[in-house]
């Protein structure tokens, strides 16, 4: 089932409407929900069981052409903080709902950055897996380095204390050299580990993974994805609710995923599985002055007059009982395979490839 909440027809007449703000894209195991400001996905629960989601109250949105702060000439310019995409109001331009498959295509134009950006959202009927493509095309005569990340976030009343934990198939990291916010920190800033044991300023280790139960901290980290895999994965598993929420996304598209841990004990908490070109969220200039990192660029090219395209997918679905850790997560010849430390499987359909 595709719903908007006026016709398809009047918001194709209207794209600037005001009114106009909410997309659902459904199955009968899911239901998101995208705000058309930013193509932000802003809820999603399943058709059965509790309908919980696991998205943070700022949702996951697209950080695009800019992953943090601007630059200072960038800002006077007005370029904004995570660039334009999550400001912008997407014009919904293609809707398919006959059959099996529900698809929404929205389009939105960065007119600072002189770039157009198209996002796909493709969902069938008995899948748990909802397919994002998006397309970048550059108005430039000129190739240019670009800032891409998906900023995906949980939250309360899924992320609680002691209860989530958070896997992905990381090798080497670095804490973020300094960071924002006037909570303190608990990792020792500029320091390098192996997933998932981080430094803390104590002179100890805290297993990043777990949602903490005992303070309130700000720390940012960012690690390599294996290099030797083709797709990349990261997850979010509830220890006591046995629900799993995540991503796989193609390693050259997302070499990097950026974990910020904005554990601030209350409704505005949020945990961070940004997947990203690049390791922190900095200006254009400091992504490109630090590439490569651990071996692995830290920015991507977007060639003059051309597209560029980026895919991944979400996945959310109940996991049995004794999942405690994610060893893995693949997709082969229709199936999305999670494996847990356990050795016990939840096999989804996934009629798609990436």
């Amino acid at each position: 089932m595709f719903w908007m909440v006026v016709p398809v027809s009047l918001l194709a007449q209207q794209p600037d409407a005001k009114a106009i703000s909410l997309a659902k894209l459904a199955n009968d195991k899911l239901e998101l929900t995208v705000s058309l400001r930013g193509a932000k996905f802003s809820r999603l629960v399943a058709r059965e069981g509790e309908p919980v989601s696991p998205l943070a109250s700022i949702g996951h949105f697209l950080a695009l052409d800019g992953f943090g702060a601007a630059s200072e000439q960038e800002q006077a310019l007005g370029m904004p903080f995570h660039g334009e995409a999550n400001s912008q109001l997407f014009k919904v331009v293609a809707t398919h709902d006959s059959g099996p498959t529900h698809l929404v295509t929205m389009q939105a134009a960065l007119l600072l950055a002189q770039e157009t950006i198209t996002r796909t959202l493709e969902l069938t009927d008995g899948e748990s897996v909802i397919y994002v493509t998006s397309q970048l095309e550059s108005g430039l005569t000129v190739d240019r380095p670009i800032s891409w990340a998906e900023h995906a976030t949980i939250g309360p009343p899924f992320m609680e204390k002691g209860k989530v934990v958070v896997d992905m198939p990381a090798t080497n990291c670095r804490v973020r050299p300094y960071k924002p916010g006037a909570i303190p920190g608990h990792l020792v800033y500029d320091r390098d580990f192996k997933w998932p044991l981080a430094p803390t300023n104590d002179g100890g280790q805290a297993d990043i993974r777990v949602i903490p139960i005992d303070h309130n901290w700000l720390d940012l980290a960012s690690c390599q994805m294996d290099s030797s895999r083709r797709l990349a994965f990261v997850t979010a598993l509830h220890l006591e609710k046995h629900l799993i929420y995540g991503y796989v996304f193609r390693r050259q598209d997302y070499p990097w995923v950026m974990s910020w841990m904005n554990f601030t004990g209350d409704e505005r908490a949020a945990r961070g599985m940004e997947f990203s070109t690049q390791p922190f969220d900095i200006s254009h200039r400091e992504t490109v002055a630090m590439s490569p990192l651990f071996g692995t660029p830290t920015f991507r090219w977007l060639p003059a007059k051309a597209k560029t395209e980026s895919r991944f997918l979400i996945f959310y679905t109940q996991v049995p009982q004794g999942f405690t850790r994610i060893d893995d997560v693949t997709l082969e010849g229709g199936k999305l395979t999670i494996s847990d430390h356990s050795g016990k499987t939840v096999v989804l359909a996934a009629s798609r490839e990436l």
